[in-house]
């Protein structure tokens, strides 16, 4: 079914929800995972034009994405890692062409509206972008309850 599965992270406790979900998803499926992270710090969102080198915050975000590809690699999972810069959701949304995947799995943080319109949202960009599925699943913070 999918053979190849983006799954973008943020380096928060979100992550543990797509994770847990898109490790039953890809043993089923046999699938393959790129997790990716996108920094977008003003070092990240300018490293190209203005010739910088990588932040520790880069850093940082590879070595958390590396650890997250090694733990689907230890079960069984082929995983790789990549960080991208720039604006989220487009770069997850060219991400999947470039990395052709044939799914994106992220969750979400069930904002309402105004939280929305307020900070963004790279889902509903991703959404509204991505030539490929987009399957989002609610995030919950650990100590959180779905009935929050």
């Amino acid at each position: 079914m999918y053979q190849r599965i983006l799954v973008p992270v943020e380096n928060s406790e979100y992550d543990a929800t797509i994770l847990e979900h898109i490790t039953r998803l890809a043993k089923l499926c046999g699938s393959s995972v790129v997790i990716i992270h996108v920094a977008d710090g003003w070092v990240a969102r300018n490293i190209r034009q203005l010739d910088l080198r990588e932040s520790e915050e880069m850093k940082e975000d590879l070595a958390y994405i590396e650890r997250l590809a090694t733990s689907l690699q230890e079960q069984g999972i082929a995983a790789e890692a990549v960080l991208a810069s720039g604006d989220p959701g487009a770069e997850i949304s060219a991400a999947a062409d470039r990395e052709q995947c044939d799914l994106i799995a992220m969750t979400t943080h069930g904002h309402k509206l105004l939280n929305d319109l307020l900070r963004g949202s790279v889902a509903n960009a991703v959404r509204h972008s991505s030539t490929v599925p987009v399957l989002l699943v609610r995030g919950m913070p650990r100590g959180a309850s779905a009935a929050q």
